[in-house]
């Protein structure tokens, strides 16, 4: 096979790697990729949302499987594009119709399906310039704390969790008044807040039958202890310890099954990841968010610890032969830990000469995520930086292990956490 992965970060890398170790794979390509990515597959110098480019190297180069990483591609509607393309039709499309990545892109979509198939989640409310009024008489009498969630695509940034009425309003105006977030909060999802403790469960699906993947929880926040502002994940474990066989049967009998089938119910077209973020309420799951392709950095766990073969997993989703399939993981703990730029989530500067990357182990990968090779050197090129990803039979040794190397690898204004999994050990 010859393969198109689309996109340039930790989950890229880590997918990049997965697939390479394939009988399947002929040839691997990666676009646009980065310093680590390049290890296993040819680089390509366009964007995962550049839809032209995309279909001309893909017909020039005989490409038989396309995987989107993001959400960007799926969201914009690259599997329809595909179908509906005659020289393209033939090429499988690992992810969502555009429909199906709505579960992703809007809030408000993911929400109204939910209660369609009576699957367990925040209550809410959804408003917008047309009904605005309206909104802020509801948050002035809203219970604390509130939650306020941007209805599209804000690269991670569009939720937020506020002890103050006042202050709820004043975000609500600037969210739909001021486009705090671009088009993504023209409308606004308040939600209902839960107390509880999350996880991210993941799931292949081919649209009628699923196979559940290794489970895994992901650390959001920039500060130890879970403090200070959001980002896109600062380290994440796998398996996630209180997720038991007891609470995973709930959650499939509640969650996964009636999404799989509400999908198949509404002729909506699905192939590919389908990620369950998940909070454990009073022992019980609750759905926070679906989104429409594998989480970042939870991959940099998930991935190492499946043992199947990643292509002969996607070989099935094409053929409609899932349900046969059976999904063996590694019985070690995974931890990784997220090395991040200086003034990260925020400004940040990029450029910076990174070394003392070690060779790829049985028990430990570092994954490069906002990277760039240049004049030899590795350089980097994003807010998060790499991954640390480290496999024991112990989650304690496993995070001592990732720390160690957190240590040795270096860049001007690294910045990591030291207590991911915190919680467990």
């Amino acid at each position: 096979m010859k393969i198109l992965l689309l996109g340039s970060g930790g989950r890229e890398h880590a997918l990049a790697w997965k697939m390479a170790q394939s009988t399947h794979c002929e040839q691997l390509f990666i676009a646009p990729g980065n310093a680590g990515t390049a290890q296993y597959g040819q680089n390509l110098d366009f964007a995962v949302s550049d839809f032209e480019k995309i279909k001309t190297f893909c017909v020039e180069n005989a490409i038989s499987l396309v995987v989107p990483g993001s959400e960007e591609a799926l969201v914009k509607g690259i599997y329809d594009y595909f179908q509906q393309d005659a020289a393209l039709r033939h090429i499988p499309v690992m992810g969502p119709s555009a429909l199906g990545a709505q579960l992703e892109g809007s809030k408000a979509f993911a929400k109204q399906f939910m209660l369609r198939h009576d699957i367990p989640t925040a209550a809410y409310r959804e408003f917008s310039e047309e009904n605005y009024e309206e909104g802020v008489a509801y948050l002035r009498t809203h219970s604390l704390p509130i939650v306020l969630k941007a209805d599209g695509l804000a690269a991670g940034k569009g939720v937020l969790i506020l002890n103050d009425h006042e202050e709820a309003v004043a975000e609500f105006s600037q969210m739909i008044k001021d486009a705090k977030f671009g088009d993504a909060s023209k409308k606004v999802v308040v939600e209902q807040f839960l107390t509880g403790i999350e996880l991210s469960v993941f799931v292949l699906t081919d649209g009628h039958s699923y196979q559940i993947l290794p489970t895994a929880k992901d650390y959001k926040r920039i500060g130890e202890g879970d403090t200070g502002l959001n980002t896109g994940g600062m380290g994440a474990v796998s398996p996630v310890p209180f997720a038991d066989k007891a609470f995973m049967d709930m959650v499939e009998e509640r969650v996964i099954r009636p999404t799989v089938a509400g999908l198949e119910k509404e002729q909506i077209a699905y192939n590919g990841f389908i990620f369950f973020g998940l909070i454990k309420v009073d022992g019980e799951p609750f759905v926070i968010e679906y989104n429409c392709r594998m989480g970042d950095p939870e991959t940099e766990v998930v991935m190492p610890r499946l043992q199947n073969d990643l292509l002969e997993l996607f070989k099935a989703v094409e053929e409609g032969k899932l349900s046969s399939q059976q999904i063996f993981e590694d019985a070690r703990v995974a931890t990784t830990v997220m090395l991040v730029a200086k003034g990260y989530p925020e400004a940040y500067e990029k450029g910076k000469v990174i070394s003392n990357i070690p060779a790829p182990t049985q028990d430990q990968l570092v994954f490069q995520a906002g990277t760039r090779a240049a004049g030899g050197e590795i350089l980097t090129n994003g807010g998060r930086v790499l991954t640390i990803t480290s496999l024991a039979a112990d989650l304690g040794i496993a995070l001592t292990h990732s720390r160690q190397t957190a240590e040795i690898i270096d860049f001007e204004g690294k910045y990591y956490r030291r207590d991911i999994g915190y919680e467990f050990v």
